[in-house]
């Protein structure tokens, strides 16, 4: 691993910037400011769930379309142009006096961060590593760790000294400085390119799929709970971090100092499931990685004391772990890489489309007088569900991968 790694330094951590300066369009990172948010717009938890949704909803859409453009630009030259656009965005959150104009931050900070930048980066890392690809994916992935790991804290104390806009152009500043960075890793992109042109491997039935004849296949849709559950229900708890805090009695702050242990047990389920991924397949793991949120939500509905949360934070952490890697992996593998752009940019679309769902079905739910426990009992039971359906899926097919 550790050789992999320094052989590769370049291009591993051009995927690592990515997606740690995706973090300003993930919802750990917006969620923050809930709080601030809400109070300057006078929104309720439902109005701004609604908003967020819709602008989550949107990029969704967007990315049906935008994601294909993997398939047919470099890294080094559509990374710089959605970092430009996402220090923008962060830009726009902190000048924009409207409410009505919400909708249209959110939609940007989300398309340019949680869409385009991880995309980028899990595309470019499928396709450069195949034999360790579940590596390259790890590492890569440790981006999104530091920034759930360091910013949480960074934020919250600064919001102690500055203006909550004032840390948004903080934040584009650091969104802009990472495009000289990427920019020199990438002087040398790495063969096979990040293209559609070199470096292929096939798919089920050796061969390479379309996005078409992908959706039209059933193993698909046998995924989609998972995408859609992983997302929204990851991304609602995160979203709704200031009121879980709340309605347990506790200080925010003792909340997100639980956050690097959080990261800490991700970082380590990454790196081992992506070395177990080179070593097994994905077939034989792809199932199982959302039981641990099964734990994580029971935890979260009856537990009362931090030590409680600290247990469900580790369940947490194993499951958004795997997440990071095997997911990225399977459309590589099942569907092959040569048309990998546009079909993960369908299953990004379903993965944002679901991180909209979940703030804001939680929210309504909210304020209609549904306490969060009873709705995480639900997404217990829920992601019982979506393992099931995972694993019925690759048992119809695992038999036609390619060897």
């Amino acid at each position: 691993m550790i050789r992999f790694i320094l052989q590769n330094s370049r291009w591993l951590t051009a995927g690592a910037l990515l997606t740690l300066i995706s973090s300003f369009g993930q919802t750990y990172f917006i969620s923050i400011f809930a709080g601030e948010i809400r109070t300057a717009f006078n929104l309720s938890h439902g109005d701004w769930g609604a908003i967020y949704g819709f602008g989550t909803f949107a990029s969704a859409i967007v990315m049906i379309w935008s994601g294909g453009l993997t398939d047919v630009m470099r890294v080094r030259h559509l990374g710089p142009i959605v970092l430009a656009a996402l220090a923008a965005s962060c830009l726009f959150m902190a000048l924009n006096p409207w409410v009505a104009l919400l909708p249209v931050v959110i939609f940007c900070l989300r398309f340019t961060g949680q869409g385009m930048s991880t995309h980028i980066a899990a595309v470019a890392m499928s396709r450069w590593f195949v034999a360790n690809r579940g590596k390259a994916l790890s590492v890569a992935s440790l981006g999104f760790s530091v920034g759930e790991a360091c910013y949480p804290i960074l934020v919250v104390s600064l919001l102690l000294f500055f203006s909550w806009q004032s840390v948004w152009i903080l934040a584009a500043g650091v969104a802009a400085l990472a495009i000289p960075a990427l920019l020199w890793l990438l002087t040398e992109e790495r063969s096979p390119q990040s293209s559609a042109t070199e470096g292929q491997s096939l798919g089920m039935s050796g061969r390479h799929w379309s996005r078409t004849q992908a959706l039209r296949h059933p193993l698909f849709w046998f995924m989609i709970p998972a995408l859609l559950g992983q997302s929204a229900f990851n991304t609602a708890f995160f979203f709704l971090q200031v009121h879980f805090a709340e309605i347990k009695g506790w200080e925010h702050l003792q909340l997100v100092a639980m956050f690097p242990v959080y990261t800490m047990v991700s970082i380590t389920a990454m790196i081992l499931s992506g070395i177990l991924l080179d070593k097994l397949d994905t077939a034989r793991l792809i199932p199982y990685f959302q039981l641990p949120m099964i734990v994580a939500f029971l935890i979260f509905a009856f537990g009362q004391s931090l030590i409680a949360a600290l247990v469900g934070f580790i369940f947490l952490g194993l499951s958004s772990g795997a997440n990071a890697t095997l997911p990225n992996a399977f459309w590589a593998e099942f569907y092959g890489t040569k048309h990998l752009g546009s079909i993960k940019a369908a299953a990004t679309a379903v993965m944002v489309l679901g991180s909209a769902i979940g703030p804001a079905v939680t929210g309504v739910l909210l304020d209609y007088d549904l306490p969060l426990g009873t709705q995480y009992v639900a997404v217990s039971v829920f992601f019982g569900f979506s393992s099931l359906m995972m694993w019925a899926g690759v048992q119809r097919v695992r038999t036609r991968l390619s060897n």
